[in-house]
């Protein structure tokens, strides 16, 4: 496949509530069928201590990197959409999730306006991010830090629980 006129993408999905390994697979599942990405890669599945309020289900956790002809307005929008069809609920920051979709990387792309950040601003400090990240795209460079995925990951500081789901319904 030519991948020329496409932008490299890296996503973080997590779930903590309900069917977490459905809403996941379903979410991976559309962005595949629905073309939003192409080539995509799945990292292995994390269960993942919640961070900001321990007070919640613990996450499921995946990373996926593919390439994609949107731009990062309609990326996003995509996103959220399947967010919607999850029966995502607006909750609090840091609060439990049906289905989280976050962008990660659009290609060297920096971004900073309100609506959409791009790279994720936190990204270097979440074990939960960077773990997944790392078993797909390790070597990918952060264009702000100048530090692959997993120099960053080597760097983060958090130390919350991340361990490889040993559950049912992975691909």
């Amino acid at each position: 496949m030519n991948n020329k006129n496409k932008n490299f993408v890296l996503l973080s999905i997590g779930s903590n509530l309900g069917a977490r390994e459905q809403v996941v697979l379903c979410a991976v599942s559309h962005l595949e069928e629905s073309k939003i990405l192409t080539e995509l890669q799945v990292s292995q599945w994390y269960e993942t201590e919640p961070v900001g309020n321990l007070d919640q289900p613990w996450f499921l956790n995946i990373a996926v990197s593919g390439f994609t002809e949107l731009t990062p307005y309609a990326l996003i929008k995509m996103c959220k959409s399947i967010e919607y069809l999850a029966d995502r609920q607006i909750r609090k920051k840091w609060r439990e999730r049906e289905l989280d979709i976050d962008i990660i990387l659009y290609s060297n792309q920096v971004i900073d306006l309100p609506a959409i950040k791009i790279p994720h601003p936190r990204m270097h400090e979440r074990r939960f991010v960077l773990k997944p990240l790392n078993d797909i795209a390790p070597d990918v460079v952060h264009p702000i830090f100048q530090k692959n995925i997993n120099q960053l990951l080597n760097d983060c500081p958090d130390q919350s629980e991340v361990k490889l789901y040993e559950g049912g319904m992975k691909e």
